[in-house]
């Protein structure tokens, strides 16, 4: 690391501990982190990269010095805001030095205006951020993309249902920021994108109360999409030409908010998917269960049930037993993405059968105008279908989105200084409708966690895993990653 990089992560370290012992602050929380990992295998194993908003790396070895304050502060007639600056410096995470969060949120009541960039584990559906494989639209797989939300963060009561019914949503527009990555990726003669904005959505009721009754049930939609910008060529002399300027007026970004398709000839401007989210909650006095789903879909050929009952999606089991020294919470995830409509995709025009239109052979997470649904070569979605960044002919594309998965996560607290999880997850891909791949292949991927935060120590933590893969797919590998890590909360 060069005498710049240092310098810059001291200075944020002196900032980040400074203000946390300044004079006249409200509440500012500190962190700072060193991580680093080595593998045998070409790859690092899965779960070194993955759920960790892009804060990771793809290679055998990579790591990273982490450094950021958050600032919150409440002001009269119940306003709130919150700011914050995180930076990391370090090899193998797409750029020397990377600005992994900065925002500012103000608050008041129950709404929220959030600018910048910060780290979401996913939305409307929670999932358990320690064991969970994932969110399928938008989740931790990818770094944080920096925008301008509003939301009702939090399950708001619905005016006379006496609290029975509870409501939660947001709105954001923001821009993607990898196009110096895009460009290094991509090989000679091979396609990019430049500048693209992003726009996202969603809406969820919650039924039930808790506190008057054990079951509760929580359905909400999401969608996301990507539009605006340029596709772009690279030259064999690393230059790049402009292939296509997609529309990004005013009025684009009103047709995201309410896409509509114009004929089967002309598609819905920009690239969209989303997910129904659905799950029963069991809130008990001793112990709680969770069931939950997430249905993923491309465009509108899987929004409803056009096609017949959904095939695709994610199923999930969380159990959380009575308190115990050594097993805290069981979590089992199923995922398919195998149907995708079906392979045909047929508009009836200059065909045989002129009546009909199959709007199948989705191709989840790929798009022609838009490549891949990914941000510094990380899947936005679901990490059990890799992203671009494993690619080794520079395509800006996921290679398999047909998969079947089961993945288990346990976690437990031994003691008050002791912590571990483990993760197991296996996976079967087929490759794309369009590009099947020789055989079906698989991957294995396994993870364990042990966590050291001695009482002596306030807010240090020490966590040492071992990853082992296994597999035909992205290839085997075993390592081991090292974070140590130190938190401060200082309050007046």
């Amino acid at each position: 690391m060069d005498a710049r990089k240092m310098l810059l992560l001291s200075a944020l370290v002196f900032f980040s501990s400074g203000a946390a012992f300044g004079h006249g602050c409200d509440t500012v929380a500190y962190r700072v982190e060193a991580s680093g990992g080595a593998s045998t295998g070409r790859h690092a194993p899965l779960w070194f990269t993955a759920n960790r908003w892009g804060l990771s790396f793809t290679d055998a070895a990579g790591g990273y010095l982490r450094a950021g304050a958050t600032y919150s502060r409440p002001l009269r007639a119940g306003f709130w805001i919150e700011a914050a600056a995180d930076m990391a410096s370090g090899w193998g995470i797409g750029a020397p030095v990377v600005v992994q969060q900065a925002y500012v949120d103000m608050s008041w009541r129950r709404l929220r205006l959030s600018v910048g960039s910060k780290q979401r584990w996913g939305y409307p559906m929670d999932k358990n951020h320690r064991l969970s494989s994932g969110m399928m639209v938008e989740g931790p797989g990818a770094r944080p993309v920096p925008q301008v939300r509003a939301d009702i963060a939090d399950f708001v009561p619905v005016p006379l249902t006496r609290g029975w019914l509870s409501f939660k949503g947001h709105l954001a527009y923001g821009i993607f920021t990898d196009n110096k990555w895009q460009q290094g990726f991509a090989a000679p003669g091979g396609l990019y994108t430049r500048n693209t904005l992003y726009h996202s959505k969603s809406a969820a009721l919650r039924v039930g109360r808790a506190d008057r009754f054990p079951l509760t049930v929580d359905i909400g939609i999401l969608t996301a999409a990507q539009f605006g910008g340029m596709k772009m060529r690279k030259r064999a002399d690393g230059s790049s030409v402009m292939v296509e300027n997609m529309p990004n007026r005013l009025p684009d970004f009103f047709y995201m908010l309410m896409p509509s398709q114009e004929s089967t000839l002309k598609n819905v401007q920009g690239n969209h998917c989303g997910s129904w989210n659905v799950s029963l909650d069991y809130h008990g006095r001793a112990w709680s269960a969770r069931v939950y789903m997430e249905h993923y879909f491309e465009d509108h050929s899987q929004l409803t049930m056009q096609y017949g009952l959904w095939r695709d999606g994610q199923l999930g089991v969380e159990v959380t037993l009575p308190r115990n020294r050594w097993v805290k919470t069981l979590l089992w995830e199923g995922l398919s993405t195998t149907d995708q409509t079906g392979p045909i995709l047929y508009d009836g025009v200059g065909g045989t059968f002129t009546d009909l239109q199959m709007s199948g052979c989705d191709n989840y997470y790929n798009n022609g105008q838009f490549l891949g649904w990914q941000h510094w070569g990380l899947g936005m979605g679901s990490p059990l279908m890799p992203g671009p960044a494993y690619n080794a002919d520079g395509t800006n594309e996921f290679k398999s989105n047909r998969v079947r998965a089961h993945h288990v996560g346990v976690d437990g607290q031994p003691s008050d200084e002791w912590a571990y999880r483990l993760l197991l997850s296996h996976v079967r891909h087929w490759g794309t409708y369009r590009e099947p791949l020789d055989r079906v292949r698989l991957q294995v991927s396994t993870y364990a966690e042990a966590t050291y935060s001695p009482r002596k120590l306030p807010g240090w933590s020490m966590a040492m895993a071992v990853g082992i893969d296994g597999g035909d797919y992205l290839g085997a590998s075993a390592g081991m990653m090292l974070t140590i890590k130190k938190t401060g909360i200082c309050a007046r």
